[in-house]
């Protein structure tokens, strides 16, 4: 589920609890809605899709690190065979 999902699904269930919470007061019911839209929007979280994006360039990354290190380890074998 993603941000925009979850926000959905939460600003449902919020509108299904305050409506029957007849109690509460039209300016009580904004400042609520402000308050969680602020309190969700500060979050440290990522879409699924930023997530798989980074994690591939994650990916990419350690093969080409991978990939150098092997290349190192074959040149530091040449140094030493030519050192001899």
């Amino acid at each position: 589920m993603d941000i925009d999902d979850f926000y959905r699904q939460f600003q449902s269930n919020l509108n299904k609890t305050i409506a029957g919470a007849e109690a509460i007061s039209e300016e009580a019911n904004q400042l609520i809605r402000a308050s969680i839209s602020k309190t969700i929007s500060g979050l440290d979280i990522v879409s699924r899709e930023e997530f798989d994006a980074q994690q591939a360039v994650l990916h990419r990354s350690r093969e080409k690190i991978d990939l150098l290190e092997k290349q190192l380890v074959q040149l530091e074998s040449l140094v030493r065979d030519n050192s001899k």
